[in-house]
């Protein structure tokens, strides 16, 4: 089995005024069936449907639907990474339809925080399974299990927004602590160095490194 992960962009960032809370979620297309994918892969749609069926029934309606800020390395959710609770995944045609609440911890306070810089953040579905090819194409078999219906992933004007918050001294760049001032330091004096050649490739890798070290 492998992990097999998908992702999509087309999801809306939603918040909700509860009095004077306001609540964020993220709302769109979280799984697809019976179509190609950009990976080259199917789910069939009686596969997706059964596993998502089990996913609510264990996960959703149980208060255990999980997701993580980025793309984690394996399949386990780890609690310590969680920026979001998946509240409702329905089928809807071919596709499922999932809203996700964003959390007060860290990875979620930084979600909130990019969308805020106007981010656009996609979802991605994590899972393992097996796959079978027929014709050239990829398709899902039916021992697929959900991780989770969707970690939140960002395009690549993440790693800009993120440096952008380190050089103007943002607030939730440190995270109540977490980024220490010699390591923020480090960044900048590397940033400082690049080359227009490299720029954007530092970025990304100071971003990366910002995600591994919370």
């Amino acid at each position: 089995m492998k992990l097999i992960r998908e992702q999509i962009e087309a999801v809306q960032f939603i918040v909700e005024e509860e009095g004077s809370k306001k609540n964020h979620f993220i709302e769109g297309i979280f799984l697809q069936s019976d179509i190609k994918n950009r990976n080259g892969r199917v789910y069939p749609v009686n596969i997706l449907e059964k596993e998502v069926h089990r996913y609510n029934e264990s996960y959703i309606s149980k208060d255990r639907a999980l997701g993580e800020l980025g793309h984690p390395e394996g399949p386990t959710v780890n609690l310590d990474r969680v920026s979001h609770k998946i509240v409702s995944l329905q089928k809807e045609g071919l596709n499922f339809i999932g809203k996700a609440k964003i959390l007060d911890t860290p990875m979620g306070k930084i979600a909130k925080s990019l969308l805020g810089e106007g981010v656009k953040l996609g979802v991605s579905s994590r899972g393992v399974g097996s796959l079978i090819e027929r014709s050239g194409v990829n398709y899902v078999r039916d021992d697929f299990m959900l991780s989770t219906a969707a970690d939140i992933v960002a395009d690549p004007s993440a790693p800009d927004a993120f440096v952008e918050g380190i050089m103007e001294g943002k607030e939730w760049v440190w995270n109540n602590g977490v980024l220490q001032e010699k390591y923020v330091s480090s960044i900048k004096k590397e940033l400082d160095q690049a080359t227009l050649y490299n720029l954007q490739e530092r970025k990304v890798s100071a971003f990366k490194q910002f995600l591994k070290g919370l």
